[in-house]
């Protein structure tokens, strides 16, 4: 099969397309035609630094890529729930940028008939992301929550599910992702200096609970606005939130997460917002676009 790995940390350009051999599914196992495949910023992180996640060795050459959609076309012995042309989404750690990968079943939800195979490429990592994140935080119903980088991909799921759960939500961003905010529901303010004030002028009565996807800065902000640090929490400030005692977050998935997730999805209380789509050969590209900082939703790779 085709995947695109790399031999050694560096810039995108190190990212090719190279043939593996085709995996074949144990027991409990199934194959997955791998049909979208989302690019996130710890994609960036293990190629350009060589980060290895916790409990992960990079054997090179490594494949990128954690989460997909696809079809299942082998199913292996002791499968149960699942069958040949299913559509399904899934996670796979540092294998799924390819043509197709080997997961248990714990580690996939059916695909909504009405969800894109963009979208559903890109639902896992991210979705569970800010799931774990505000489940954590204990949002609930009547809340008022700010989200930092409330217009990136774990941000644009975190409002979304704040917003389905009853809270209302004020979210940061530059100027020109204002009215993409608005679209989601959130109160948009402008993050970098003087953002203290700025968020107590939009909630007079307070602020229960602050989430951080952006950094330091935004984690700093949120402890002055918000009374109790443990509704406090960030998934990149995790020295700092050290110092702070706010909330480390790091993400938790399962099925029944994702499965509410495609629930959501499917009562119309979830989008999945895609900034750029790339074939598979462009993943060099779709890392430059992610290293931007600046990308509105999320970016996929499509496996044809």
């Amino acid at each position: 099969m085709k995947a695109v790995a790399f031999d050694s940390p560096g810039t995108p350009d190190v990212l090719q397309v190279m043939e593996f051999d085709t995996p074949v599914p144990g027991t409990g196992q199934v194959r997955v035609k791998v049909k979208a495949a989302g690019v996130q910023p710890v994609d960036c992180a293990i190629r350009g630094q060589g980060f290895s996640p916790p409990g992960v060795e990079l054997r090179y050459p490594q494949i990128l890529g954690n989460e997909f959609a696809g079809i299942i076309d082998v199913v292996g012995e002791g499968v149960e729930g699942f069958s040949v042309n299913d559509e399904v989404i899934g996670w796979s750690l540092l294998s799924s940028y390819a043509e197709y990968v080997v997961v248990p079943t714990t580690q996939l939800v059916r695909k909504p008939k009405s969800m894109p195979w963009e979208e559903a490429g890109v639902l896992t990592a991210s979705g569970q992301t800010a799931h774990t994140a505000l489940r954590e935080l204990g949002i609930s119903k009547g809340d008022t929550v700010l989200i930092h980088a409330a217009a990136g991909g774990v941000g644009t799921f975190a409002v979304q599910l704040a917003r389905a759960w009853g809270a209302t939500v004020i979210g940061t961003a530059s100027p020109h992702n204002h009215d993409y905010l608005r679209s989601l529901g959130a109160i948009p303010v402008a993050y970098g200096e003087g953002l203290v004030d700025r968020v107590r002028e939009l909630a007079p009565k307070g602020v229960d609970v602050a989430f951080d996807a952006a950094g330091e800065d935004a984690l700093r902000a949120s402890v002055k606005l918000v009374h109790d640090k443990k509704r406090v929490g960030t998934i990149v400030a995790f020295d700092l939130s050290e110092e702070l005692e706010t909330v480390p977050i790091r993400s938790k998935r399962s099925v029944s997460r994702l499965s509410e997730l495609t629930q959501l999805y499917e009562q119309g209380l979830l989008r999945v917002v895609i900034s750029q789509s790339f074939p598979l050969h462009q993943a060099a590209e779709a890392h430059r676009a992610v290293e931007t900082g600046h990308v509105r939703g999320k970016i996929v790779l499509t496996v044809d």
